[in-house]
């Protein structure tokens, strides 16, 4: 006999593994380290795939210091629509957030902005009565100090909760953006994945500049509800950003990673060109 059974022992006890230590990717499904993840920019090191991301981590990938604001401004329900008080405290509770965009101003390299992140996380960053007046005083603080406003986008378009209230913000923020383009103050807006339905059909299509993340889902209406619609099968690609960039709707897809230094790159530019430039860039509006 080679060797003895040793009694009396414990078997070694099974090390449990952390949740979400691991996330499978989306797109080719290659299974990913969390933190090499985080490190990487929320990026598929295989197949470039952009995880959603917090409006905090755009904030803090984007600029070199930032100061919130209007973060007293809270959502109520005028319309007493069932479950969505409860759903609002639930969305609060699980990402810190009051609304579904996170407004200030901050600083990229030498240059002062005022900035506006989308959180999909709060009601899949849908556009409701607070979001829209967030992002008009943004606007507001940018013609106030004349300097250029950058719109992060993430949204599943008007906030059915609100109603006739929520498709109101629509107007409201396009005229407070007409002020910012007759003032030559420029609007950089910067689409991720998804950018749909009421936002993009307002103020997120309207920037003088429009950037977008690679494989981002743009439009108005989804693939399916088209397709019912028109009777016809969609090109491939259809409504991402590569296929928007193509088709002259957007002007550059920046992969995230990158994201910082085009802005810094597109904010000198502006800086150059000081007052009359604006006015003279391809205007979306």
């Amino acid at each position: 006999m080679w060797f003895k059974k040793k009694r009396g022992l414990k078997p070694t006890p099974r090390r449990e593994v952390p949740d979400g230590l691991w996330l499978k990717c989306k797109e080719c499904g290659e299974i990913l380290y969390r933190k090499e993840l985080e490190k990487n920019f929320w990026v598929c090191e295989k197949c470039g795939y952009h995880f959603k991301m917090p409006a905090k981590k755009y904030i803090e990938i984007l600029t070199d210091s930032f100061v919130e604001k209007e973060n007293s401004i809270e959502t109520t329900n005028p319309l007493e629509f069932k479950g969505y008080s409860e759903k609002l405290t639930a969305d609060f509770e699980k990402t810190g957030l009051k609304e579904a965009i996170v407004v200030g101003e901050a600083k990229i390299g030498s240059h002062r902005v005022a900035l506006g992140v989308m959180d999909f996380r709060f009601v899949g960053g849908s556009l409701g009565s607070v979001v829209g007046e967030k992002v008009k005083r943004l606007i507001k603080l940018a013609l106030s100090k004349k300097i250029p406003l950058i719109i992060v986008g993430a949204s599943g378009g008007a906030r059915m909760q609100e109603g006739i209230l929520s498709l109101m913000q629509m107007a409201k923020t396009a005229s407070a953006l007409a002020e910012l383009s007759n003032a030559h103050i420029p609007y950089i807006s910067i689409l991720t994945n998804p950018t749909t339905a009421g936002v993009m059909a307002s103020y997120a299509s309207l920037g003088d500049i429009v950037m977008a993340e690679p494989k981002a889902l743009i439009g108005f209406a989804g693939p399916r509800v088209i397709e019912q619609t028109i009777k016809q099968e969609l090109p491939e690609g259809f409504q991402k950003s590569e296929f928007l960039l193509e088709h002259g709707l957007l002007d550059i897809v920046v992969p995230r990673h990158k994201l910082k230094t085009t802005l810094m790159k597109t904010l000198d530019f502006f800086s150059r060109c000081k007052s009359g430039c604006a006015s003279g860039t391809k205007n979306h509006r």
